[in-house]
This record gives structure tokens, C-alpha cells and sequence, in this order.
């Protein structure tokens, strides 16, 4: 749970890493104060292809966190001529929260993305704190999802297969989280190609 003030923000967001790439996902509910302003809210983001962020926390830092990183990283591909790795683009993120500690951007981040080294997935508080794991969960609904996820993990699933779990520990956490909700937004990043896509989750 996230606060600012008075007001309270949720929300579910998850992270898997496999051998052939990694998964991001988080559902669309957005609360503000205990009321729902919005079902259509995008808390996954694709970047150049390679990145991707799944957050939880205030929607507008959000946002503001997915276009900071999406200039960051491109600005220095074009100054260096060479692709950022994930583990400089997740240090790079960590640095610019970092900076903003006394006002800091509240929200919980999962970045992950696939380089020469292989796949890799980072967990970030609001301050930049950064550890790279296997999966992770991060939200309101976390406890639920994180559970879904470790009872099924598995280092050498298929990529589809993380993919399935990532969705089914979000529907999990929709079931019993009431500021989580609406649908599962999911970015799949593989070693050859990367793709976004929805999933409608009936009550």
C-alpha cells in the first residue's frame, strides 16, 4: 500500500525470469483515496523492444518513471553508439530514484529485460534499493501473487509457460485484492523478439 497523505494507491505488479527471456505483468485497476478513477490504467511498459518496467504505486509516477527511462536509455544509445545492458539500465533507475529520495516517487518497480548476457529482472523501492532475483511481486496484492509464483516456478520453464503463471498469480491477487483489478497487461521480452499483450479477467 502506498501513501501520500491521506491517500491511498494499490496495486499488483509481477516479474518472472526464465532462460529464454522474461515476463512482465500488472492488472489496470486505478485507485486513488479508496475510489476507483480508472480501469484502463497501463502499469507495464515496453521500452525500445529490450526493457520493460511493471510498477505499483502513485499512477502519475508511474508514468513519469516509464518516459524518464525510455529518454534515459535512449539518449545513451545514441551518444555511445552500443545498446544499454540491463543490469546499467536498472542502475541508471536505481540512481535517478535515488535522487529524488526527500521528495521520492512512490511507487515499487520491477525492471527487467533480456542482453547479451541473458534475461534478467531488478526490484526497486521508491529510494532505488535494487536486488536481482528469479520473480518477485510488488503491490497490494503482492503476498497473493508472490505465493501463485513460488508454488509453480521453475528456472527452466518456457517462456509461454511464465508467461501463463505471470497472469494466473495476478488473477489471484484480483481475486482477493479490491484495488487491484480490471485485467492483466503482460510484456513478454524474449531473446528474439518482444511483444505486449492483454487479458480480460471476468469477475
Amino acid at each position: 500500500m502506498t501513501y501520500r497523505g491521506e491517500v491511498l494507491t494499490g496495486a499488483t505488479a509481477v516479474g518472472i525470469r526464465v532462460g529464454e527471456g522474461v515476463v512482465l505483468a500488472a492488472e489496470k485497476r486505478v485507485t486513488y483515496g479508496g475510489y476507483v478513477v480508472s480501469r484502463v490504467g497501463k502499469k507495464v511498459f515496453l521500452i525500445k523492444d529490450r526493457f520493460g518496467l511493471a510498477c505499483a504505486g502513485l499512477f502519475a509516477d508511474v508514468q513519469t518513471i516509464s518516459r524518464l527511462m525510455s529518454v534515459e536509455i535512449h539518449w545513451y544509445e545514441l551518444e555511445t553508439s552500443r545498446p544499454m545492458s540491463v543490469k546499467t539500465a536498472a542502475k541508471l533507475l536505481s540512481t535517478i530514484l535515488y535522487q529524488y529520495k526527500y521528495m521520492p516517487f512512490l511507487s515499487e518497480i520491477i525492471f527487467g529485460g533480456v542482453d547479451l548476457e541473458g534475461p534478467h529482472i531488478f526490484v526497486m523501492d521508491p529510494l532505488g534499493s535494487l536486488i536481482e532475483d528469479d520473480y518477485a511481486a510488488v503491490g497490494t496484492g503482492a503476498p497473493i501473487a508472490i505465493g501463485v509464483i513460488e508454488s509453480e516456478y521453475s528456472k527452466d520453464m518456457s517462456l509461454e509457460t511464465a508467461e501463463k503463471l505471470a497472469v494466473k498469480s495476478i488473477k489471484a491477487a484480483i481475486s482477493r485484492d479490491a484495488v487491484s483489478g480490471d485485467g492483466v497487461d503482460v510484456v513478454v521480452i524474449g531473446r528474439d523478439r518482444s511483444y505486449e499483450k492483454f487479458y480480460q479477467v471476468i469477475s
